[in-house]
């Protein structure tokens, strides 16, 4: 396996992870409290890392340009916007449905690095992905009433829609990552994929953290003084969310955005693993078949 696809798999373990201590959160605060700890509490962390790159190993900082700049508030912003839209779904009964949409993120990346950077993919490498897409999708909405074909017919709906722009903006976000930290490559001696990631990650934390900030800060104080009492907990999240984001960022600054989410759906595997072992949940039919498929869309990827 290359290491690119090694550094996704382990992110989108830790990634299940930062999940499930997040779920621990909700309690104690809201969701902008909760979504807020994954950028506020990763930031110290995202600098340790470059800081051993820097004065650890001795790694060149890269000399940012507006290119970069230009792509890594993009990206951050569109992050953002991604996540509000998908806790939106929450409010929606049949929110099921918008999250099935929104796992399309990986279609969508590469459709956008088609038209803005004109990358394309092979034909085994796009089955691939639409496979792992439709297993993703069989599990949303396999504990609902929804048949195969009113998810189809459903595109209209104001869950799909939504469903549909949280993927756009996650895929906006992974392509405009990516731009960003391929643009630090000339300001170095050398390439350094890890240098490049691990400056990225920085700035676009930081734009995170700040505009987060400024908006509690402005509409819902009360959350700050919430998340200050949950600080252990927040603490954990931010340093298991800033590893993951990290090996993301590396993973795509080596692969292409589109195969690098597609690969990043086995996060489904482990929160089945979690359910089922630990939880002692019980799992149907179409979420075995979806379970399935999403492995042989990762094995598709692994082997092509």
């Amino acid at each position: 396996m290359e290491f690119w696809a090694i550094i996704t798999v382990g992110s989108a373990f830790l990634q299940n992870l930062r999940s499930t201590l997040q779920k621990h959160l909700k309690g104690r605060m809201g969701t902008t409290g909760a979504t807020f700890v994954r950028f506020g509490f990763g930031l110290p962390f995202s600098f340790l890392y470059l800081a051993i790159l820097h004065l650890g190993l001795g790694r060149p900082l890269p000399v940012p340009g507006v290119t970069f700049a230009i792509w890594a508030v993009i990206g951050a912003l569109a992050q953002i916007t991604a996540t509000f839209l998908l806790v939106h779904l929450f409010s929606f009964r049949n929110f099921a449905v918008g999250t099935a949409y929104s796992r399309t993120e990986p279609a969508q990346a590469a459709l956008l690095a088609l038209v803005l950077f004109g990358e394309t993919i092979g034909l085994g490498t796009a089955a691939a992905i639409l496979v792992s897409i439709l297993g993703v999708m069989l599990i949303s909405v396999a504990r609902t009433a929804f048949t195969p074909l009113s998810l189809v017919t459903s595109v209209t709906s104001p869950t799909a829609l939504i469903g549909l722009a949280s993927g756009l903006f996650f895929g906006v976000s992974g392509i405009s990552y990516r731009a960003a930290s391929l643009a630090l490559a000339p300001t170095l001696p050398e390439p350094d994929v890890i240098m490049q990631a691990g400056y990225t990650l920085c700035v676009v934390i930081t734009v995170q953290t700040l505009s987060m900030l400024i908006w509690m800060l402005w509409k819902d104080r009360a959350e700050l003084s919430r998340i200050g009492a949950a600080w252990k907990v927040s603490a954990l999240v931010g340093f298991v969310g800033a590893t993951a984001s990290f090996g993301w960022f590396i993973a795509m600054t080596l692969q292409q955005v589109a195969v690098v989410k597609a690969l990043a759906q086995v996060e489904m595997l482990f929160t089945f693993a979690s359910s089922v072992l630990i939880f002692k949940e019980r799992i149907n039919r179409l979420e075995i078949a979806g379970c399935v498929l999403i492995v042989a869309g990762v094995l598709l990827l692994v082997l092509v």
